[in-house]
């Protein structure tokens, strides 16, 4: 199989990680790229802050080269890069003027009919979770992460689509069929801070502090993302972050093709593990080691479910589903701090992933920003039970209209 393959401005330089590992996971699957012959940059922020028409010209061009190497899909590994392709090819194929205004600024055929994806959509849509799970020589068991999606790649809706915008989940699919443990977090779909880091540090540090701090809230030991300057933000940055804050952090980021390529057995020096800013070979190095304590544990629990199956299967069935292990406790109440906090910091957003009608949803919205107590409870059953979170917001918001029309 052969496709496309737009490397972006970062792939020789910041993101040089990102660019060894997506060939090394496409040679994985025998999937040959083909590198845009005289590729451009795509604008990323920069051309559709100053230039609507050359935001789209910039990564037309390239397309047009694609077209030219008669290839139909493009792998944009970066988030920027993608996301700016996806706009042309939206733009340009609903607007015929639009594309013919193109066509004669870059000079150039440009029919807007390829596809550009990004690596996750690649992943789970076209090479198949299976096939991923098939390939895994060396399960990444062990690990607990944080997947880390950021503001471009699943926005908007209108140009990507391939997901859910403030509720992902192929990243973790992904990880999971790598043998990763993911965490439940709110700050999955968050922005880094872009390029505040370098303009405004007093703002983008506090960003990206946040990312980080709400990843551990939450239980992660590493966090995982698809984006090279989201990448540079929680990698290079973080050292002088927690500085500026007083707090120690030393939390290792990977790219999700640097997870996909050691799983297949690559070594991190093949993919680039070692040039990272923080440590990450340590954390790798422990994985076989926690590997065995779950698999022990796991071993250990066996024995005790049949014996309690066997003893009283209608007691079982009474209990209703499993309270977590005393282990798990501490665990379990840092996602629900991390839930409440997200429930604090974006009301709105949480409100309608339980309720769709708008006006329920903002309803549900003021009474979580006014009542810690309701706060409090939407996050514990948003953790444990999602059904129940979705039930007790309803109750919530009925008991409350109830009230005002007494009132």
């Amino acid at each position: 199989m052969e496709i496309g393959y737009y490397p972006g401005c970062s792939g020789a330089g910041s993101g040089v990680e990102y660019k060894l590992s997506t060939l090394k996971t496409a040679e994985m699957f025998g999937i040959t790229l083909r590198e845009l012959e005289d590729w451009n940059c795509c604008g990323a922020t920069s051309a559709h802050n100053t230039n609507k028409l050359l935001s789209l010209a910039l990564p037309a061009r390239n397309l047009a080269i694609m077209e030219k190497m008669q290839l139909d899909t493009l792998l944009a590994p970066c988030a920027a890069c993608y996301n700016r392709h996806r706009a042309v090819e939206v733009e340009a194929k609903e607007d015929q003027a639009t594309r013919e205004k193109i066509q004669q600024v870059i000079d150039m055929d440009f029919s807007a009919q390829t596809t550009t994806v990004s690596v996750l959509e690649w992943l789970v849509r076209d090479v198949g979770l299976e096939a991923l799970k098939n390939k895994v020589s060396k399960p990444l068991k062990g690990m607990k992460a944080a997947c880390y999606y950021g503001c471009l790649l699943v926005r908007p809706v209108s140009h990507t689509g391939f997901d859910d915008a403030e509720d992902p989940k192929t990243m973790d699919q992904i990880m999971t069929a790598l043998g990763a443990q993911t965490v439940d977090w709110p700050y999955k779909t968050e922005c880094c801070g872009a390029a505040l880091a370098t303009s405004r540090p007093d703002i983008g540090g506090k960003m990206i502090y946040e990312v980080i701090r709400n990843a551990k809230e939450a239980g992660a030991e590493c966090i995982v993302t698809a984006c090279p300057l989201c990448m540079l933000n929680l990698d290079m940055r973080q050292a002088k972050v927690a500085k500026t804050m007083g707090v120690e952090l030393n939390m290792p980021i990977y790219y999700i093709t640097e997870m996909v390529a050691l799983s297949g057995g690559y070594s991190p020096q093949e993919i680039g593990v070692p040039r990272h800013f923080v440590e990450a070979m340590g954390y790798l190095n422990s994985l076989p080691v926690k590997a065995a304590a779950l698999t022990a544990e796991e071993e250990s629990k066996k024995p005790k479910k049949a014996a309690k199956a066997a003893a009283s299967p209608a007691a079982e069935r009474s209990e209703g589903p499993a309270r977590p292990a005393a282990d798990d406790d501490e665990a379990v109440r840092k996602k629900i701090e991390a839930m409440l906090k997200g429930i604090q910091k974006n009301p709105d957003k949480i409100a309608a992933k339980l309720i769709e009608d708008p006006e329920r949803a903002a309803i549900l919205a003021e009474m979580m920003a006014q009542d810690e107590k309701k706060s409090r409870k939407i996050a514990e059953l948003m953790v444990t039970d999602k059904d129940k979170a979705t039930k007790a917001a309803d109750a919530f918001v009925t008991g409350e209209l109830k009230k005002r029309e007494k009132a």
